[in-house]
């Protein structure tokens, strides 16, 4: 109503064009299916550069393969993610750690890969550590 309130001009009729200008266009199915698509898939062209990367130069990767891998690694990544999440409600606590993600990956049976995991988190955690000390001085020195 208050829409309807902005647009009139005193007389309590609001003019035909005044309403189409308000109502945007439907959203089409296939628009609703493409926004969701990119919604829970990771960019195809991060996905397609990853599997460049484990291929001979030389190989090339059909789209079809690229949009395979890109479902399934959207989809393991949410299922691992959903179980660490699961676990800090449980707990009481909003941010999902390392831990987290390790834990789920030995609860849902990928405890081959939690294993190569946890030796890349001490690893970054090992940097992240050394390049903060060697940045440290004045912290203020960062808002200046």
């Amino acid at each position: 109503m208050s829409d309807i309130a902005s647009q009139d001009d005193g007389s309590g009729v609001v003019s035909q064009n005044a309403q189409e200008a308000r109502e945007p266009a439907p959203i089409t199915e296939q628009e609703v299916g493409e926004y969701r698509e990119q919604d829970r898939f990771l960019p195809i062209a991060n996905v397609s550069r990853i599997m460049k990367q484990s291929v001979p130069p030389t190989a090339k990767i059909a789209k079809d393969a690229k949009e395979c891998v890109q479902e399934c690694v959207s989809e393991f990544i949410s299922f691992i993610t959903s179980e660490a999440a699961e676990k800090c409600q449980m707990e009481k606590r909003k941010t999902i750690g390392g831990e987290d993600i390790l834990y789920a990956m030995v609860t849902l049976g990928f405890e081959n890969y939690a294993e190569t995991l946890k030796i890349h988190l001490a690893k970054l955690r090992q940097h992240q550590a050394s390049s903060s000390s060697n940045s440290r001085g004045d912290p203020r020195d960062d808002e200046k």
